[in-house]
């Protein structure tokens, strides 16, 4: 059986390979990837190499926005069955560590998550997967909304580590696929009201689409009308600006990492005693973000506006930099 792959071999080059079909430990299933959304992380390991203290050392697999179908099941598997459509959440843990026990799977110390050097990524046909970090969707939800339930996934995470609560009046910035998601997620856990701003008019009509309130970067009043802030856009004064939106006992998330060091005005922001949370992917949200697409509260295909086979890739991969109006690439190896 055919296993096409798209293998970065070094800097700014992909290469399809005809790899080996894994063989299923127990546990694991074969999934066989039908949608593999582009992440800008996938994005910065193509072009720049590193992330952070995640460097590109040798060849690698990018994307980790995964949906497919389960076509083999190994030894012991009991929560998946050949023919399961399935969203795939792509951090593996340990399951025994500390931070693993108390539910904090997301920061267990051996997680080995999908394209973050040096684990491979999904851009291939065919994938094993621990059951576990397998969700089989209903029928009515496409493989491209499966792989969006990952940045939908931060989105609900940055809502939970901002302590969001119903009434709550909230400030999205930057209108990137996270904040869209995040905004709609926002909507959906009951605020009263929420307010995208973004620099890009092309990404602010796709906001005001959805019926959001928007508001053109720089240009919006900075009175403290808000209870929460959540930073989608990693622009380096986006979050010190926010903060100065927030009303007494805001929160904020910070889910946009800038490149540099970041300063906050804390010895004049702390009489309003706020609360600035920051987001390290996600846990326990998959259930979440499957219920909020599957039941229509998210539009989560509504990021999605290209499409690329598996030979496309290096096309996808720069689809944000060629293409000024676009949201979300999703790459489908099975084309």
């Amino acid at each position: 059986m055919s296993n096409r792959t798209a293998v970065m071999p070094e800097l700014s080059r992909i290469e399809i390979e005809d790899r080996p079909v894994p063989q299923l430990a127990a546990r694991q299933a074969l999934v066989r990837i039908e949608s593999v959304g582009v992440c800008g992380s996938d994005t910065t390991y193509f072009t720049v190499g590193y992330i952070g203290d995640w460097v590109v050392d040798g060849p690698i697999v990018l994307g980790h926005e995964v949906a497919g179908t389960v076509v083999e099941v190994g030894a012991g598997v009991t929560q998946v069955k050949v023919g399961d459509r399935v969203a795939v959440e792509p951090g593996t843990p340990c399951r025994d560590c500390d931070d693993c026990l108390a539910g904090d799977y997301h920061l267990c110390a051996d997680l080995v998550f999908l394209a973050t050097p040096p684990h491979d990524g999904a851009l291939t046909q065919f994938m094993a997967m621990d059951e576990r970090n397998l969700f089989p969707m209903p029928e009515s939800m496409s493989f491209d909304e499966g792989a969006m339930l990952e940045p939908l996934s931060v989105g609900i995470w940055a809502c939970r580590r901002a302590g969001m609560r119903p009434g709550d009046r909230v400030l999205v910035t930057g209108a990137g696929p996270v904040g869209v998601l995040a905004a709609q997620v926002a909507r959906a856990f009951g605020a009263s009201s929420v307010r995208v701003v973004d620099v890009s008019p092309y990404r602010l009509e796709l906001a005001a689409s959805l019926g959001f309130e928007v508001e053109r970067a720089g240009g919006g009043s900075h009175d403290p009308e808000f209870d929460v802030l959540l930073e989608c856009s990693g622009a380096p004064t986006a979050l010190a600006d926010g903060l100065w939106r927030l009303r007494n006992g805001g929160r904020a998330a910070m889910v946009g990492m800038p490149k540099q060091a970041v300063e906050l005005p804390l010895s004049r922001l702390n009489v309003r005693e706020l609360t600035v949370s920051l987001v390290n992917r996600y846990a326990h949200t998959w259930p979440t973000a499957m219920a909020l697409v599957a039941s229509g509260r998210v539009d989560a295909a509504s990021i999605v506006t290209h499409h690329f086979p598996l030979d496309a890739t290096v096309d996808a991969l720069l689809l944000a930099r060629t293409e000024p109006n676009s949201m979300k690439a999703v790459i489908h190896p099975q084309r």
